[in-house]
């Protein structure tokens, strides 16, 4: 039964003007903002970016702007329920378009975020991460945990542009965010590990008896690999579902970092994906293909680059456009709601 609660307005102006002095304020007028009934009322909005809309200004962003001005050349995508210049998507994701020219390098930081890129065009990019030189190629997936240096350079001949995705909102929340600067790392002298110790699905180093396992190690997914991953689990996978894969850690299988999970998608033309309304909120990438999803009665038509977001318990449904299944990657804060244990899915109305 839903209680009609007192108004401001009610109170008499002299005992709020009391009260106000003493820095309180009554909760029972607001209540209903902060703990709304049955589910949350979110403030983000859906929203689609663009790609071939956002490129230009960010190549433009290349001339205005030199690197080192800048330290980290991005254009932010800000959600519209929160209006110009929100340093967030959704409640607890933030996302930028950084942008790399031929040449350049981006001095090396760490940061209390944590931090994870989806590479969407270009080649000869690269980030070193806790001295691992990490190469950028089309949909890898790079992730620079909290507290670890990064750095970024070029040695190709064209830009390279990548989409950030960081927990910030959540610990600008905290006020617990702030980064370090240091000189450029020098790289090992080796293949990232993706290469080499976790280059096949199952199989880890072998550890001595009482050996720590690193808690992060594994820095590069690449996207060649998962998209064949995608392809072989779609042969048994229903019409009418997205073929999903979780990145999780391979030494624990756990999601990759502490607040955002990521998930790769394979979408099919034939019957839409309708996935049941999930409390995270999520942002999605196209890593390859063109489609349409409509999320909480909104349509959006993408294509490779562009990126969309859909906000928390959003009615969500993707379909490809073409005979050739579409790929995205979809970032979350699952992670995050498990840990505060109150991740929960719904049955699609």
């Amino acid at each position: 039964m839903t209680q009609s609660l007192g108004r401001l307005e009610d109170l008499p102006a002299d005992y709020v003007r009391d009260l106000e002095g003493m820095l309180l304020a009554p909760l029972w007028p607001q209540m209903r903002n902060v703990l709304p009934h049955d589910a949350p009322a979110p403030v983000s909005k859906p929203h689609l970016w663009s790609f071939q809309k956002a490129r230009p200004l960010l190549l433009r962003a290349g001339e205005l702007t030199p690197v080192e001005k800048a330290e980290r050349r991005v254009l932010m995508l800000t959600d519209p329920g929160r209006g110009k210049g929100s340093m967030q998507v959704t409640a607890s994701i933030y996302c930028g378009l950084q942008l790399l020219l031929p040449g350049e390098t981006a001095p090396a930081h760490k940061h209390t975020p944590s931090a994870a890129r989806i590479i969407v065009e270009g080649e000869g990019a690269f980030t070193i991460v806790n001295g691992e030189k990490c190469v950028m190629e089309k949909g890898d997936l790079i992730l620079t945990p909290t507290g670890c240096w990064h750095d970024h350079g070029h040695e190709g001949t064209e830009p390279v542009i990548w989409l950030d995705l960081l927990d910030l909102p959540l610990y600008a929340y905290l006020e617990g965010s702030y980064s370090v600067e240091a000189e450029l790392q020098a790289p090992a002298n080796r293949p990232d590990a993706s290469a080499v110790e976790y280059a096949q699905a199952g199989l880890v180093p072998h550890r001595k008896p009482g050996q720590a396992r690193a808690k992060y190690p594994l820095m590069r997914f690449p996207w060649k690999r998962t998209e064949a991953a995608l392809r072989g689990a779609a042969d048994h996978t229903a019409h009418g579902e997205a073929v999903e894969l979780d990145y999780v850690n391979p030494e624990t299988g756990k999601d990759v970092l502490p607040t955002m999970g990521f998930t790769a998608m394979m979408v099919r033309s034939d019957v839409p994906a309708r996935p049941p309304l999930r409390s995270c909120s999520s942002v999605f990438h196209v890593v390859k293909g063109r489609g349409r999803s409509k999320v909480n009665g909104e349509s959006f038509e993408w294509r490779a680059g562009d990126t969309f977001s859909a906000p928390v318990f959003a009615v969500v449904e993707h379909c490809a456009e073409d005979v050739e299944p579409a790929f995205l990657i979809r970032g979350h804060d699952t992670p995050l709601q498990e840990k505060l244990d109150y991740y929960e899915e719904r049955p699609r109305p």
